[in-house]
């Protein structure tokens, strides 16, 4: 098939509404029940949160295809290309599939946009998205489909589902434009994926947030599971890159896990992920072997999130794009990384915490910071205002410009990471996988 059909569907999905002023799950129910209700056929894990989204849904995944199922994902943004949001097995849907299935929603979103005029017009880009997810899922019958909320929890589209088990990785600041004004609206809007009667699993997030969900859970008699409660993991020594811990969860303990994904909060998604997989074997009646979950952590990766894009000299991507992931970062950084030097060239978008997240990073005492640009959706933040605060920061306009010096700087031990805007990590990515496959 020509790229010319794939590009028209690109178009047509990129080309809808972003958000609706009036916020409403009807808009979804209705496109479902015109679609014949595909969501209705399959076995889901809900996975909403502020940061720790898509790792858990990465480990969630990989932890069901080590059994042998079929395995639908859905997580948003894409880091490589936009098909990568509907994955089945890890594999991303075929350019031809995409235009088939907008093809045969398109005239539905027609009618939509007819019949939903006077109610705030008709589907948007992420409904549509949410829509071609179900219906590929279906069409293509899995096992099983882990599922990422795009924003929030309460009204967003995927929240049409009945899942098996619903998991908050996190609860933070990010969207409070959205769904604020205060953290407990956040953890509010957050719960708002809980189900009757549906177990729910509960990453690490403050008290406020702890008790707004706790009472969401018990309205909706839905049994809560916690980290560091019901769930509960240990942190060992790691030489190597990666994490290894020990995980404990009712009469499932496990020493010595490894995952290949670097950070505390990774130990914390995979608890996360494990917890709901295990609750699933046990709905479902089957069961892990020991070497199934090992096998499983250590082959999970995930493009952006503190990935080896280079070994000499050493470069790293990370997604970091909100206070909450930059202190995360920092942490690691401080902890694993102390005895080197770090470049560090970041491009934040304007609806960030720039300045705090800038602060944050500069409490590093062995980083080197260069503010810069990439070809983004959105506005970038000010970056001269940026250097007015905080003088110690470079500006170099371009990241590739910024990339040729810091390559020069370099010595054997020293790291560049990358880091900012998921969409700043996307256009860095494409540039290095490019450059590899031209060698």
């Amino acid at each position: 098939m020509e790229n010319s059909a794939y590009q028209k569907a690109l178009n047509f999905i990129h080309g809808r509404t972003k958000f609706k002023k009036i916020p409403t799950l009807e808009r979804m129910q209705d496109f479902c029940r015109r679609l014949g209700n595909p969501e209705r056929n399959l076995k889901m894990i809900h996975i909403t949160g502020t940061n720790g989204k898509g790792s858990t849904t990465a480990f969630a995944r990989q932890l069901l295809m080590e059994k042998g199922f079929k395995v639908g994902s859905f997580t948003s943004p894409f880091i490589i290309k936009f098909n990568d949001r509907f994955c089945i097995n890890g594999k991303m849907i075929s350019d031809d599939r995409l235009v088939e299935i907008v093809d045969e929603i398109r005239p539905i979103v027609d009618q939509m946009d007819i019949d939903w005029e006077k109610r705030g017009g008709g589907p948007t880009e992420f409904e549509i998205d949410t829509a071609i997810m179900f219906k590929y899922f279906a069409e293509e019958q899995v096992d099983y489909a882990v599922i990422e909320v795009g924003l929030g929890g309460t009204y967003d589209s995927t929240n049409v589902i009945m899942p098996l088990v619903s998991v908050i990785t996190s609860v933070g600041k990010d969207h409070l434009k959205y769904l604020g004004p205060t953290i407990k609206d956040v953890a509010r809007n957050k719960a708002g994926i809980i189900k009757e009667k549906t177990p729910v699993i509960i990453g690490n997030v403050p008290e406020a947030a702890y008790k707004v969900i706790q009472s969401v859970a018990a309205e909706k008699n839905a049994e809560l599971f916690a980290l560091n409660q019901q769930v509960n993991v240990e942190k060992q020594p790691q030489r190597d890159w990666g994490e290894r811990f020990n995980y404990h969860f009712e009469d499932a303990h496990y020493q010595n896990l490894i995952v290949n994904l670097m950070g505390d909060y990774q130990i914390n998604n995979v608890a996360l992920a494990l917890t709901a997989c295990l609750m699933i074997a046990k709905q479902e009646k089957w069961q892990f072997s020991l070497a199934e979950i090992r096998n499983a952590l250590e082959k999970t990766t995930w493009p952006g999130r503190f990935e080896k894009i280079n070994q000499e000299p050493l470069i790293i991507l990370d997604g970091a794009h909100n206070l909450q992931a930059v202190k995360q970062i920092t942490k690691l950084l401080k902890t694993r990384f102390k005895q080197n030097q770090i470049y560090l060239i970041m491009s934040i978008l304007q609806d960030k915490q720039s300045e705090e997240m800038l602060a944050e990073l500069l409490t590093l005492p062995n980083v080197n910071v260069i503010l810069t640009r990439f070809n983004s959706p959105r506005p970038i933040a000010d970056l001269n205002q940026l250097k007015e605060k905080f003088p110690q920061i470079e500006i170099i306009n371009q990241w590739q410009l910024a990339l040729v010096k810091v390559i020069q700087n370099m010595s054997a031990d020293d790291i560049l990471l990358f880091a900012g805007s998921l969409y700043f990590i996307s256009e860095v990515r494409e540039y290095f996988v490019n450059k590899e496959e031209e060698q």
